[in-house]
């Protein structure tokens, strides 16, 4: 797509590019239109060596990583790939939900480990029937609703920007207020963007609510969730088990206590990076660019709108 452009020249660099390394880059070009940006992080430092910058385009839906008052205060709309991993994060969610309530990964242990004899010790269970809490019911978390639903779940959403009228046209119970809902949930799911509100949301006190014998799953980010305490839950049995795709600091650090433990699955931050999910981000990266570069910026896309305002002005 950028290729086909005889207006841009494109300069590559790697996700594992360092920030100061970054900012060289930038510093060392006449003018830089826009960025693309993956794993990069984007803000005060990166704006003020970027000449003549229009856009900042995400690889993705997260943008914890630029800073986006900065941008909006300087008229840079960010923009992100929107919609563009949904059914890939959504999916990941349901076999982590499989795969903890099957046991997947205790069975098949059993199995290569010649200890066939003590299977009915590791029984599993069935999703149909089970109550499923999903915090942040936004593209993601309403499409991991209507799969719970396939199964026969019983889905209820908390998340204070959505009408409750809205969840229940989607047939998901609203509930106003999370520390009441928690001690009821089979299994609980983060799909909530990381911010200064959802850091530290689901902490220790609210981890205490939780039902006996829970299951959490987090693909949303790290920090949403205190580990140390998680961890604690995980060994004493209060919790059944998680699947963990995003941690506090990624990779985790050595000695996590999270990655020792049988009733956890751990993934490297991929839920919503499929095959199919890569190209369609990497589409949309491009052509949220194109459009702020064309004048007909793709608004559904952006982070911040005003943004706009501010450069039209």
């Amino acid at each position: 797509m950028l290729a086909a452009r005889d207006d841009l020249e494109v300069i590559e660099f790697a996700n594992t590019i360092k920030q100061d390394e970054f900012c060289a880059l930038l510093a060392a070009q006449p003018v830089v239109h826009g960025v693309i940006l993956g794993l990069t992080a984007f803000g005060r430092a990166e704006l003020a060596v970027a000449n003549g910058l229009q856009v900042v385009s995400r690889i993705g839906v997260g943008y914890d990583a630029v800073d986006v008052p900065t941008m909006s205060a300087a008229g840079i709309p960010v923009m992100i790939g929107t919609g563009a991993n949904c059914d890939a994060v959504a999916e990941h969610t349901l076999s982590s939900m499989h795969a903890l309530i099957k046991r997947v990964h205790e069975l098949d242990a059993l199995v290569r480990m010649d200890r066939w004899h003590e299977r009915y010790r590791y029984l599993p269970g069935e999703l149909r029937g089970r109550n499923v809490l999903i915090i942040g019911f936004g593209r993601i978390g309403s499409r991991v609703a209507r799969l719970c639903q396939a199964y026969g779940m019983c889905v209820s959403a908390y998340d204070p920007y959505v009408a409750d009228d809205e969840l229940r046209s989607a047939g998901v119970d609203p509930v106003a207020h999370l520390d009441a809902a928690l001690p009821g949930a089979e299994f609980v799911t983060l799909h909530c963007p990381k911010t200064d509100e959802t850091i530290g949301l689901i902490d220790e006190a609210r981890l205490a609510r939780f039902r006996h014998g829970a299951f959490l799953i987090n693909t949303a980010r790290g920090g949403i969730v205190n580990e140390s305490v998680l961890a604690e839950k995980l060994s004493n049995g209060h919790l059944a088990g998680a699947a963990i795709d995003v941690f506090a600091s990624e990779p985790p650090v050595p000695g996590n206590s999270l990655l020792e433990m049988s009733n956890v699955i751990c993934s490297p931050h991929l839920a919503g990076v499929t095959r199919e999910a890569v190209e369609r981000m990497a589409q949309l990266a491009a052509a949220n660019a194109l459009s702020v570069f064309d004048g007909t910026p793709r608004l559904d896309n952006a982070v911040n709108r005003n943004a706009f305002r501010l450069t039209t002005a």
